[in-house]
């Protein structure tokens, strides 16, 4: 059965609302999702379209701010990259793509990925600040604790959680960070 779904979250201890559309069609998966709210100061009105391969692999993003920015970024899925149509040397060998304020992109690497529990698996992220929108490369680290708790960590050590997650592998809490409302 395609998956389709309709997820939201809030902000922990912030003003600010996602609703996130999730879909599957022969091609593969599409996410449409509006999120407002306000981090650490900066205010933001956002939506984004995904679409992934039917394996969960990044294909491409639009997203657009309620200032008029948009950005988009494409994949073939194998590190090639794309920034609003010109090549993106600097994001070379990105699998994934982790956008601020959202919780939902840090389902992609749980849903693609294979796990094993206690052993922690390195990605380099697409990582897309919602205030500049100047995509950066991003190591992260997840590692499987259970089949609904993730150990998400930067690479660089300087932010830790352990996520909790439905038996699809979406955020049901994000502990200092979002706190899902329904699915």
């Amino acid at each position: 059965m395609p998956l389709e779904l309709d997820l939201r979250w809030q902000p922990v201890g912030e003003v600010g609302l996602e609703h996130c559309r999730i879909w599957e069609s022969p091609d593969g998966v599409n996410v449409r999702s509006v999120l407002i709210g306000e981090f650490e100061g900066f205010a933001y009105g956002a939506q984004y379209d995904i679409q992934l391969a039917l394996d969960w692999t990044f294909r491409s993003l639009t997203l657009r701010l309620q200032d008029g920015r948009v950005l988009r970024l494409n994949s073939n899925g194998l590190g090639d990259w794309k920034r609003n149509g010109q090549r993106a040397p600097e994001l070379e060998g990105c699998v994934d793509i982790d956008i601020s304020g959202t919780p939902f992109t840090n389902t992609l690497p749980i849903r693609r990925a294979k796990f094993a529990d206690g052993v922690p698996q390195h990605f380099t992220m697409a990582w897309v600040p919602l205030d500049s929108l100047e995509p950066f490369r991003d190591g992260q680290i997840y590692t499987r604790l259970d089949p609904t708790h993730y150990r998400y960590q930067a690479a660089d050590g300087s932010f830790e959680q352990v996520l909790t997650v439905d038996e699809d592998g979406f955020v049901v809490d994000y502990p200092t960070l979002f706190t899902r409302l329904i699915r």
